[in-house]
């Protein structure tokens, strides 16, 4: 029975000037190319995931594998460079017992080759069915930015994810997860069809935000959040809607299907 939080963990990953091209154009494919070529920030998400899942999987046993992703927060100094050697240390901040299993979060730290820390990820699991691990560690709040001064004026952006696109972010992403790729996978853990990656509908929203207040500047994101409610099918239109503050220093977002929200309390702030 795990009752104390596993050491900190580390890897190693390095992204090519492709694979950053290649990771942006799979998120863009219902927009224009994309001004800058520089990293999205979710990247720093994609360079993160592996160490993490492969961490939140090693907590309980081979049977208790389902996991739900429930929020993300990334804070991040620059964007990803290409060519450069990243390495990610992991921690494991707590876990919590809930109805449906056992709430963990991770904390990721991303140090470039320099040696100087440039990103930060706290992740929010769900490990449903889990029920071997005890208690531990504090599991933080949501640490979105607080209101301040006047609203701006509102937009919305409307998309549909199609099977090409989720498989075009699976593989530009690394994240090969069946649920994403193969109808049946998907519907023996319970959905009625492949659904796309939350982390692309995050990915999304923020290109959304440099196009609409950063002047295609992607860099100009310094962090991104958001909670994961429902997933996204395929064919199913997407509704973003953008509640930017008057200065675009910060701006609030949700995502939306017919069947209600899928991504809620989202925000990123602008340098």
């Amino acid at each position: 029975m795990t009752t104390t939080p596993a050491p900190a963990r580390t890897a190693q990953r390095t992204a090519s000037a492709q694979e950053i091209d290649a990771y942006r154009a799979a998120v863009r494919l219902g927009l224009p190319a994309a001004p800058t070529p520089h990293a999205s920030p979710v990247h720093t998400f994609v360079l993160a995931h592996h160490l993490a899942d492969k961490t939140v999987r090693a907590l309980t046993t081979p049977e208790e594998t389902s996991v739900v992703h429930l929020g993300q927060d990334i804070r991040l100094e620059r964007p990803v460079r290409a060519r450069e050697q990243v390495t990610a240390a992991l921690d494991v901040l707590g876990a919590r017992r809930e109805s449906r299993g056992t709430r963990i979060a991770v904390r990721t730290r991303l140090t470039g080759d320099d040696g100087v820390d440039f990103a930060e990820l706290v992740t929010h699991a769900l490990l449903v069915g889990a029920k071997n691990i005890e208690p531990f560690g504090d599991i933080p709040a949501a640490s979105a930015p607080a209101p301040t001064g006047p609203v701006g004026e509102p937009a919305t952006a409307c998309h549909t994810l199609t099977p090409t696109t989720i498989r075009a972010y699976a593989h530009a992403s690394g994240d090969l997860n069946p649920i994403h790729l193969d109808p049946e996978a998907a519907r023996a853990a319970g959905f009625d069809t492949v659904i796309a990656h939350g982390m692309s509908v995050i990915a999304l929203a923020c290109e959304e935000i440099a196009d609409r207040y950063a002047d295609g500047d992607i860099t100009r994101i310094r962090a991104v959040g958001g909670r994961f409610s429902a997933p996204v099918p395929p064919g199913e239109p997407l509704d973003i809607t953008l509640q930017p503050d008057a200065a675009r220093h910060t701006v609030r977002f949700a995502c939306r299907t017919a069947n209600g929200p899928a991504v809620k309390s989202g925000w990123a702030q602008l340098r």
